[in-house]
């Protein structure tokens, strides 16, 4: 491929806005990491992959990869790999969008989750599925007041995790925190105003009274500005603040969700 101006090469590039990806059911993955992760772990879903010459010099397990699943990869000029993206560093692959609902994760008998509600910010959210799927949850939800999980930046700030976990997108909440109880998830809220200490429930885990960090829990996590309101706090089983010792006002939401994420991880194993 050689014209940047070509069709196939507008209707990529457009997928970095919600209108074409809603029209089309597909999404835009740019950058050698996120695509390697897309080639290993959702083949099946991946519609289209291009790289540069030099792209595919540099990352031939790519290549190697795509052709283990039967991929065909289109080689294209570098000035047709950037009007497609500019930070793909010479990689993109087109594909489909996630399917997940809350009732497979559900099915999965998930352990630990992540819940976010009405996060905006497409790093923070893109950072928690990063999170979630390192500390080896099951699975992230996210309300359908959240940022749209196929946004580019949430797909960047997975750094390819988005392909390795069940991630939930435009759950109704109160229904997601139904079901996820039902099938025997504690849901604690993560809230700087929170009347137990994620200290205090580490060092009980596996006790007799208070929430038991051991036992199978879903995390709620919300907005990066104002927190989670008092609705849907009621909706949780509990409130936890993550301590702060020194002098900082508060946590950045995806640094206290890898606190709590990686303390359930930890008391669960």
């Amino acid at each position: 491929m050689t014209n940047p101006r070509a069709e196939r090469v507008r209707q990529v590039a457009a997928l970095a806005g919600r209108p074409a990806r809603s029209r089309s059911g597909l999404f835009l993955v740019e950058g050698p990491q996120a695509v390697r992760e897309a080639v290993r772990f959702a083949a099946p879903s991946v519609r289209a992959l291009y790289l540069s010459d030099e792209a595919a010099a540099r990352y031939p397990e790519i290549a190697a990869a795509a052709q283990d699943a039967g991929l065909q990869g289109r080689l294209g000029t570098p000035a047709v790999l950037d009007a497609m993206s500019p930070d793909a560093q010479g990689v993109v692959a087109v594909v489909s969008q996630l399917t997940a609902t809350v009732d497979d994760v559900v099915a999965g008998a998930p352990r630990l989750v992540a819940l976010l509600a009405h996060v905006r910010d497409p790093g923070n959210a893109g950072t928690v599925v990063r999170v979630a799927d390192a500390v080896g949850a099951d699975a992230v939800v996210l309300s359908s007041s959240s940022v749209d999980v196929h946004n580019p930046k949430v797909v960047r700030s997975t750094a390819g995790s988005l392909f390795h976990l069940p991630v939930a997108a435009g759950a109704d909440l109160p229904e997601a925190v139904a079901a996820l109880r039902e099938a025997g998830l504690t849901v604690l809220a993560a809230d700087g105003g929170g009347d137990l200490d994620l200290d205090d429930l580490l060092d009980q885990a596996g006790g007799p009274t208070g929430p038991d960090l051991a036992k199978p829990t879903a995390w709620l996590f919300g907005n990066e500005a104002w927190g989670l309101p008092d609705d849907v706090l009621a909706l949780a089983d509990a409130a936890v603040r993550v301590p702060i010792r020194g002098h900082a006002e508060s946590l950045n939401l995806a640094t206290a969700a890898a606190i709590c994420l990686y303390a359930s991880a930890r008391a669960q194993r």
